[in-house]
């Protein structure tokens, strides 16, 4: 039996809502749905919503209202569901939740963003060296680790639709793409990339200027697992068609 699990940075699950998310994702028969950027509270929604597709709920959202957040949904009822990491710079934004289920963990995370100044670029780059610590940890205790989320990164220049004109542009900066290549050969699969070597495959476009007709695009949403996972791969997609936010899904099957 496989379990297919999809990752989704929704940009405000309320406004995703609004635009068909939960016909969507009742449509996938996903096993794990994980979602970054929730931007709300469970009681700020109608959480029997997603509880009548079969989903137990745990949500992770940050203190500041509105903001970021992530929540795991999931149709097994996991062994333990971990909010946070522990560091509280990080879990005061809800940037990370994890489910441990029988045979793997799943950990969503929605990482930092450097864009907006460049004070949220030093916490990112603090985010970076941290959280390469925690993962290892955890892979350590959870063989069988699965790292989902939007990772605010582009690894390779195959994945940005501009690698010259965005060389000094956060998520894309020679020290986040060393970083990311850390990550991988710390002992991370790049599931998308273990399947796909084609270029212009993205997950993130700009709301300007057209960029996502376009195809003017990022890739910077992940699901990564530990080298030991990579027999269980099946086929790991990007899903550009999924129109609920400025990102896409990302899905996952694993045997």
């Amino acid at each position: 039996m496989s379990i297919k699990i999809i990752s989704y940075n929704v940009n405000g699950i309320r406004a995703a809502l609004l635009k068909g998310l939960d016909s969507w994702l009742e449509a996938t028969k996903a096993d794990v749905f994980c979602l970054q950027e929730i931007k709300a509270t469970p009681d700020q929604l109608n959480v029997s919503i997603f509880e009548k597709m079969g989903y137990h709920c745990f949500w992770n959202p940050a203190q500041k209202k509105g903001y970021s957040g992530t929540a795991i949904f999931t149709k097994q009822t996991p062994k333990h569901v971990e909010i946070g990491c522990g560091i509280a710079d990080y879990d005061f934004e809800g940037r990370v939740i994890r489910a441990d289920f029988d045979t793997f963990s799943i950990m969503n995370v929605y990482m930092p963003s450097g864009s907006s100044g460049e004070d949220r670029q030093v916490f990112k780059l603090k985010w970076m060296q941290d959280f390469l610590v925690y993962a290892k940890e955890i892979a350590q205790k959870l063989p069988n680790l699965i790292i989902v989320g939007d990772y605010n990164i582009c690894h390779k220049a195959i994945d940005i639709h501009n690698p010259k004109a965005n060389e000094n542009t956060s998520g894309f900066l020679p020290e986040e793409r060393a970083w990311m290549q850390d990550f991988f050969d710390s002992g991370f699969v790049d599931t998308f990339r273990h399947f796909n070597q084609e270029p212009h495959q993205y997950s993130w476009w700009s709301y300007r200027a057209g960029a996502r007709s376009k195809n003017l695009g990022w890739r910077i949403d992940y699901q990564a697992v530990t080298s030991i996972m990579k027999s269980r791969l099946l086929r790991a997609l990007i899903l550009p068609e999924a129109i609920h936010s400025d990102h896409c899904p990302t899905l996952l099957e694993i045997e």
